[in-house]
């Protein structure tokens, strides 16, 4: 029996159900207010900072809220690194002048709102990709917790500052800030990474799994795989996609399907054939046909519905297994 066989029967089983699709968009919404949370705290201390000032242009006397004046008139945290300081003051008396003064005595209210229609757009460009980061996060707690239950120690790679840290009894929400995990199985040494450049297929995959362990594992500062370690190490590659908004299911498989094809092609060039999987969460019924098709010819070798428990379960313990 194949591996995919143990949690999926049909096509069916790979679709994407309205529930699913609605616990999706309430999961989305909860992740957004939570990363909200900062900016309105922000904009409270800016506004009882502000009220302190008896007219707009007072607010220039009062230390501390240089940030938030820059904020409110409109400058992005990536902007300022671009700006010169009399640019800076520009924009900030430009606010003043054109938005402030005109407001009155509500004017506390009113750099409150433009310092909030700035964050909001900070706060959009950090969502675009949040359906991704909930789907990592999700299966990797699915592979931590396989590798738990099997009495596997582990280690996992901190995201920001790239170090290998032990497993210890304590492990929880240590996925909200993981890049990679290692263990050592009765095969050999392994280790998964995310969102690595792999030079073979010159562009980044969401999951790499490696016959190697960290210290094996070289990578720059690009997170790209140093030319020493040559394709027989790969052992698997997948896409992960975890946007769950139907309208752009058939575009995630498309962006997935072409990423997988780059990866055949490039190893069997080197004649190497790692094994490639696909873990959606928005499966329509085409592309569920699609996936299936390529899972009996062999083209996948597994795949999984993000959405379903049973089936994160399944392919967790096969990437642990291999």
């Amino acid at each position: 029996m194949c591996s995919y066989q143990n949690h999926l029967q049909s096509i069916d089983d790979l679709i994407t159900t309205y529930e699913a699709i609605r616990a999706g968009f309430v999961a989305l919404a909860l992740e957004k207010n939570r990363r909200a949370t900062p900016f309105v705290a922000e904009a409270r201390a800016l506004k009882e900072a502000a009220s302190q000032a008896e007219s707009p242009i007072e607010l220039l006397k009062i230390k501390g809220i240089e940030m938030g004046l820059l904020t409110a008139a409109g400058l992005s945290d990536k902007s300022l690194a671009h700006l010169m300081s009399e640019d800076k003051v520009e924009a900030v008396n430009g606010l003043i002048k054109n938005f402030l003064e005109p407001a009155g005595a509500n004017f506390p209210e009113e750099l409150v709102f433009r310092f909030l229609l700035t964050r909001g757009d900070t706060l959009g460009g950090s969502m675009r990709n949040v359906g991704g980061v909930l789907a990592q996060r999700k299966l990797t707690r699915a592979i931590l917790s396989t590798l738990t239950i099997a009495g596997t120690r582990y280690h996992w790679q901190h995201s920001k500052s790239k170090k290998w840290i032990a497993m210890t009894n304590n492990d929880s929400e240590i996925e909200l800030s993981l890049r990679g995990i290692s263990w050592e199985s009765e095969i050999g040494n392994r280790t998964l990474i995310y969102n690595l450049t792999v030079p073979l297929v010159r562009s980044n995959v969401d999951l790499c799994l490696f016959n190697l362990n960290p210290a094996e594992l070289v990578a720059n500062k690009s997170n790209a795989i140093e030319p020493s370690v040559v394709a027989p190490y790969v052992i698997a590659l997948g896409e992960l996609k975890g946007g769950i908004d139907p309208a752009g299911a058939d575009e995630h498989w498309k962006t997935a399907q072409a990423a997988l094809n780059r990866i055949r092609d490039a190893f069997s060039r080197v004649g190497h054939s790692p094994l490639t999987f696909f873990v959606g969460s928005a499966i329509a019924r085409r592309m569920a046909g699609e996936i299936w098709n390529q899972l009996e010819n062999g083209t996948l070798s597994n795949a999984a519905n993000l959405n379903q428990e049973n089936q994160v379960a399944s392919i967790s313990r096969w990437l642990c297994s291999l």
